[in-house]
C-alpha cells in the first residue's frame, strides 16, 4: 500500500512514518523537517489541500496529516478527496456496531458534526450523543458513560479501547484495518453515509467572556459556552466561541435535501 503521511514539521515526523514503514506501507513523507517555527505552517491538517494533491500526484491509495501535536488526523482518499472526522467516525462506528464492540452501542460526537452521522448510525442500530465543542468535552462523556468510541469533525478521534486521548496514527490505522478486512478502498468506505447540509463560519465579536451561560439553546451576551436553537424541524444551528475575536457558528439540515 502506499500512503502520503503530512506530519505538519511536528510531533509525528518520525513516528507515523516509522509505524508505517514497519507495517509494509511504501510512505511518501511531507512536513517532515521541523525547526521549531515551521508547525502547521501551509501544511498538516490545517492545510490539507496539499496532500490531496500529493496522493493523485503519486498514485497513492491514501493519504494521512496530521496538525501539529499529531492528536488530529484527516485522510484523503486514492481519488484525492478529503475525509473528515466524520467520515472517520461513521466508517469506524458502522465497523464497531457489526463487530459488537462499540460500547453501549453509541458513538459520542460534539454539536458541530453533520447531521447525517445520526441518521447513518441509528439505522444501524446505534446512537449518537452530542456534546459542546472540544475532545475534552467528548472524553468526558465517554468516561462519564462508559463508552469507547468518539471523536470530532476536526479529526480529534478518540479510542478509549487504547488511549486516554485524541490520537491520529491510532485513528489512521484503525482506518486501515477497516480497508484491510473488508478488501475496499477508502473511497467506497467513505460512501456508507450520507452527508446533510451544512455551513461552518467564524463570526467577528467584540467582546467574549471566559465563561457564562446559554439560556433556551442561545447563546447569551457574553457567553463563554456553546448553545444551539432547533430551525422547525428542518436542523440546528449552534454557536460556540472560538479564537478571539471570534464565535464559532454552525448551520446544520436535517435531512440530505434541505
Amino acid at each position: 500500500m502506499r500512503v502520503v503521511v503530512d506530519c505538519a514539521h511536528g510531533a509525528a515526523y518520525k513516528s507515523t512514518p516509522c509505524v508505517l514503514r514497519e507495517l509494509g506501507a511504501q510512505v511518501i513523507v511531507v512536513g517532515n523537517q521541523p525547526d521549531g517555527s515551521n508547525i502547521n505552517r501551509d501544511c498538516g491538517s490545517m492545510h490539507p489541500e496539499s496532500l490531496c494533491r500529493l496522493v493523485r500526484d503519486h498514485n497513492a491509495h491514501l493519504g494521512l496529516a496530521h496538525d501539529g501535536d499529531a492528536d488530529r488526523v484527516l485522510l484523503c482518499d486514492e481519488k484525492g478527496i478529503l475525509i473528515d472526522g466524520d467520515d472517520i467516525m461513521a466508517i469506524i462506528a458502522l465497523e464497531q456496531l457489526s463487530e459488537g464492540v462499540l460500547a453501549g452501542k453509541t458513538l459520542v460526537t460534539t454539536v458541530m458534526s453533520n447531521a447525517g452521522l445520526d441518521v447513518t448510525i441509528e439505522a444501524a442500530g446505534g446512537k449518537i450523543i452530542r456534546t459542546a465543542v472540544g475532545d475534552q468535552n467528548v472524553l468526558g462523556a465517554m468516561l462519564k458513560l462508559g463508552l469507547n468510541f468518539g471523536g470530532e469533525q476536526s479529526g480529534h478521534i478518540i479510542f478509549r479501547d487504547f488511549s486516554t486521548t485524541g490520537d491520529g496514527l491510532i485513528a489512521a490505522l484503525q482506518i486501515l484495518r477497516v480497508m484491510k478486512s473488508r478488501d475496499k478502498p477508502l473511497s467506497e468506505l467513505a460512501r456508507c453515509w450520507t452527508r446533510f447540509p451544512q455551513l461552518l463560519t467564524n463570526i467577528v465579536v467584540r467582546k467574549k467572556k471566559a465563561s457564562g451561560n446559554s439560556e433556551n439553546g442561545r447563546i447569551s451576551p457574553g457567553s463563554g459556552r456553546s448553545g444551539t436553537q432547533n430551525l422547525a424541524g428542518a436542523g440546528s444551528s449552534c454557536a460556540t466561541p472560538a479564537r478571539n475575536p471570534k464565535c464559532g457558528c454552525c448551520w446544520r439540515a436535517a435531512m440530505p435535501g434541505c
